[in-house]
């Protein structure tokens, strides 16, 4: 027989219930907000190819993107981030965009302390980075190319270099930003290049549905943030334009094929939070598939 709810008794449950989902949204609100953004973790993903030289059995490309300096993310988070990154001794380092989440709020002197910090990075096969939208525009632009370039990294801007290893070599390839800038992947694999390991880097990660049309074998990418928020049933949350189709992750793409990864990298956007979808930084280790016969 159930027990009959009084008066009393319903406005009890009706005073815990409040108390506790006022708890829950605060305890919410304080681990997406403080917690969850610093909780950092590594992501390591294999990538397999036949084109990959033997050279390049174990090669690894670490990737780090969307700091967004700033903005709920500051000097000293950066400093421990570059600490994780040397951790992982990595052969080569790559940074596809977004370093800051306006360039126009950052100092001259905490420029000169990501000028720092970026110098810190070891990559004895080199430091290389790409255009993320919110580094591009006006003042941006050129201070941003400036920053990156004191701290040691190349940009690739609609361009190639060769990363070589004991006479072999692959191709490392990177678009201008495809939303504020003028990518053209028409010239990055010249001719006679088409069966080389390709690797191309890009801010965007749905422009993957223009690079499968070329002998890219890779493409690495952020910018979605990997939706920042995801919430069961509904899923991801901020999702920006460009970043909506392939969110995070790795995917495979066209008869090539390309193997896209997307991270979601490190810092936040319009909205200071994540929730399940912890910041990450990737590191792929190349597997080259040679034959035994």
């Amino acid at each position: 027989m159930s027990k009959k709810v009084t008066r009393r008794s319903f406005l009890k449950r009706m005073t815990f219930g409040t108390l506790g989902l006022i708890g829950l949204s605060y305890g919410g609100y304080y681990y997406a907000h403080e917690i969850e953004p610093k909780w950092l973790k590594i992501i390591n993903s294999p990538i397999s190819s036949n084109r990959i030289p033997e050279p390049f059995n174990g090669f690894k490309i670490l990737q780090f993107t969307d700091t967004h300096i700033g903005f709920h993310y500051s000097l000293k988070d950066f400093e421990k981030l570059i600490q994780y990154i040397n951790k992982q001794s990595a052969d080569l380092v790559v940074f596809t965009g977004d370093l800051t989440d306006d360039p126009s709020n950052i100092t001259s002197l905490e420029y000169d302390k990501i000028i720092e910090l970026l110098s810190l990075i070891d990559a004895p096969y080199g430091k290389y980075w790409i255009f993320g939208n919110h580094d591009h525009g006006g003042y941006g632009t050129s201070m941003i190319q400036t920053v990156m370039k004191q701290g040691g990294f190349s940009l690739l801007q609609n361009s190639s270099v060769k990363i070589p290893k004991d006479n072999a070599e692959f191709t490392l390839s990177g678009t201008d930003d495809v939303l504020l800038g003028s990518p053209n992947l028409s010239n990055l694999i010249q001719d006679g290049e088409e069966d080389l390991f390709n690797v191309l880097l890009c801010h965007e990660p749905d422009y993957a549905e223009e690079a499968m049309k070329y002998p890219f074998d890779v493409q690495l990418s952020g910018h979605s943030h990997g939706g920042q928020i995801q919430l069961p049933f509904i899923g991801y949350i901020v999702t920006p334009q460009l970043g909506t189709e392939y969110v995070e992750g790795s995917y495979t793409l066209g008869q090539n094929p390309l193997q896209l990864f997307v991270s979601r990298g490190i810092g936040t956007t319009r909205l200071p939070f994540r929730f399940f979808c912890r910041p990450e930084i990737n590191v792929y280790t190349l597997k080259a598939n040679t034959s035994s016969s």
